[in-house]
């Protein structure tokens, strides 16, 4: 059975659309109709960006450039993730109509930074879905690293939605509207390595089930925990293996874009579902038991 969704003259936004994950989101609400407009903090390829966003020093440049990309870690490093209409931003000019993607708008803004997340929610006129999917970390371990490196990772992939969603709320409470955030699995059990992320992405979970409470009836808050994801940044951590797809995952594969994007679609949706935590993971991890027997 397929399931259709009718976005028609809903406005959605797509932090980190631009790659991975994100950009599956991004082209899912698209097809279902919505004016999409998606955000990070370099333009894509083939874009000419407004402006430059400061340069982050070196040694957090990692951080620094998934601060709108969509790339997210689960586990050691393995990526999570990976716009036109009258309801989104105005144009501020021909650069910020092209994202690489027909029919979406670009905005560039890094979500970490107060001022410019006002800049990008104040150029909607109105706000139906926010879907939080900028995030991500290095393999960075807690011994060996800056502290201002963990610091970084805690601001994008907590602080931000935090911020996105608070200024997006009076837009969303006057459409009754959604917030899903893009959670991991990572923040659902330890995550050696990236410490850090783990637990900005349980704090993540949290804060979704919290803004659940808070803003009902007007705006829902639902979260899509996601495991392993076939994308890039997941091909070049293992080197293009495929056998660790049976291995590690019941279902026998890593999460698509496109499984994502349709879980998505269904928390968006109006609907009476709110503070619910979505796995898409393919069954999770198999237990460690499982390879003594």
């Amino acid at each position: 059975m397929t399931v259709t969704y009718d976005y028609a003259g809903k406005s959605v936004l797509v932090t980190g659309g631009t790659r991975g994950i994100g950009a599956g989101i991004a082209a899912a609400f698209q097809a279902a109709g919505a004016d999409v407009t998606i955000c990070a903090r370099t333009a894509p390829e083939r874009t000419a960006p407004e402006r430059a966003a400061p340069e982050r020093a070196v040694s957090e440049r990692a951080v620094s450039e998934r601060a709108g990309s969509g790339r997210a870690v689960s586990g050691r490093a393995v990526s999570e993730r990976a716009v036109s209409g009258r309801a989104g931003p105005e144009r501020a000019g021909p650069e910020q109509a092209g994202s690489g993607r027909p029919g979406c708008r670009f905005v560039q803004a890094d979500v970490r930074d107060p001022e410019q997340v006002d800049r990008l929610i104040g150029g909607f006129g109105r706000l139906d879905v926010v879907v939080n999917n900028a995030g991500g970390s290095p393999h960075a371990p807690l011994d060996g690293t800056s502290p201002r490196l963990h610091a970084r990772v805690i601001e994008l992939n907590l602080t931000a939605p935090l911020l996105v969603s608070q200024r997006a709320y009076p837009l969303l409470a006057a459409s009754g509207g959604a917030v899903v955030m893009i959670g991991s699995a990572s923040g659902a059990r330890p995550s050696p390595g990236t410490s850090a992320y783990g637990a900005a992405k349980a704090g993540l979970h949290h804060l979704a089930r919290c803004l659940a409470a808070e803003w009902a009836p007007l705006v829902r808050v639902n979260t899509v925990v996601v495991g392993l994801a076939a994308t890039q940044d997941a091909t070049d951590h293992y080197g293009g293996r495929t056998d660790l797809d049976g291995q590690a995952i019941p279902a026998g594969r890593m999460a698509t874009p496109a499984d994502v994007a349709a879980v998505c679609l269904w928390l968006a949706a109006p609907g009476y579902v709110t503070g619910a935590e979505v796995r898409v993971d393919g069954g999770g991890e198999v237990p460690a038991w499982r390879h003594l027997v």
